[in-house]
């Protein structure tokens, strides 16, 4: 039967902004538990046009593989906790910051398929509805403190795109990874919100094991996914809404009320930093509220214990599946 992974990326922010201090509570993970946490994190620099607002962007936990959709539930719930245990700045789940304009600075959420008993008809059936499912997490409504649509990642971002005749270039919503030979759905803004992850997954492991063969149109996939990265839930959205809920009964509210327009009103009654104290509450616990944080300062000296302690360690396996995932 299929197997299911999740890579989720979050920002790890002190005054106001990613710093190179996350390295640090990713080297408290790896030290608690080495064997795990050096393959199943990550951390991800600024490219170059976007150095000038930092050289740190997010920060990424992966969970165990799993059969099971409910099971790999759990396993995020657990990481989410490590990270958590560790980590005193802001942690949060967005695929953009609010008050940034950003090429690189961007989290998302990857799901990875594997173990199908049709790959081929799989990547097509997932990315006939792919457009749709991205609803369920759309959550970066914002760019440099304006109200962009209800994602500025998805409609931006130079690490995914419309599809193209080649599934395994790597720079598009969905493809077939050349390093672990999975699907990997990479159009997914970081959400906090657990419930619309769990109902994604189901809607995802119905599709998958779907025995027919849906149309692929990629005219069509680009028209939609541009609809709903700006307006939402729309016309053009809706007949697949129509078409999905024939597999799997998908609740039209998670669609009309998306996570970004939660983190709009959030932020037009409490502002910035509380609607970042919000994430990271929603994160940590469960609820989306703003609430009363500790200020969480930088450090040079967490910054170089990061480096030497995570970075450095690390960097041989980030050199050698950089170059799995690219060559």
């Amino acid at each position: 039967m299929p197997t299911y992974g999740i890579e989720e990326e979050v920002f790890v922010i002190e005054e106001r902004r990613p710093s190179l201090q996350s390295l640090f509570y990713l080297s408290k993970l790896l030290f608690h538990n080495p064997r795990l946490n050096y393959f199943y994190t990550a951390s991800n620099l600024s490219h170059l046009p976007d150095i000038a607002t930092g050289l740190m962007a997010g920060i990424e936990l992966a969970t165990r593989i799993s059969p099971d959709v409910h099971k790999l539930m759990e396993d995020l719930i657990k990481r989410r906790k490590d990270l958590a245990r560790v980590c005193p700045g802001l942690i949060l789940p967005i695929g953009h910051l609010i008050d940034f304009k950003s090429y690189s600075k961007t989290c998302a959420l990857h799901i990875h398929i594997g173990n199908f008993p049709d790959r081929r008809r799989a990547y097509s059936n997932l990315a006939h509805f792919l457009p749709l499912l991205s609803l369920l997490t759309v959550n970066s409504p914002y760019r440099a403190g304006q109200y962009f649509g209800q994602s500025y990642r998805i409609y931006h971002s130079p690490f995914i795109g419309p599809l193209r005749d080649n599934p395994r270039y790597r720079f598009q919503d969905i493809i077939i990874s050349r390093r672990l030979g999975t699907i990997e759905l990479r159009i997914f803004d970081s959400v906090w919100d657990l419930d619309r992850i769990r109902v994604l997954l189901e809607a995802i492991d119905r599709i998958v094991n779907l025995e027919e063969d849906l149309p692929l149109d990629r005219d069509q996939y680009k028209k939609i996914r541009a609809s709903v990265a700006l307006l939402g839930y729309s016309r053009e959205s809706k007949a697949l809404y129509h078409e999905l809920n024939q597999i799997y009964p998908l609740p039209k509210e998670l669609l009309r009320r998306t996570a970004s327009d939660r983190v709009r009103h959030c932020f037009e009654g409490s502002g910035l930093l509380g609607t970042y104290s919000a994430l990271d509450n929603a994160y940590r616990n469960g609820t989306f509220q703003p609430r009363e944080v500790a200020k969480c300062r930088r450090s040079l000296a967490l910054i170089l214990t990061g480096i030497a302690g995570y970075y450095i360690p690390k960097l041989p396996y980030t050199i050698w599946k950089t170059w799995r995932e690219n060559w």
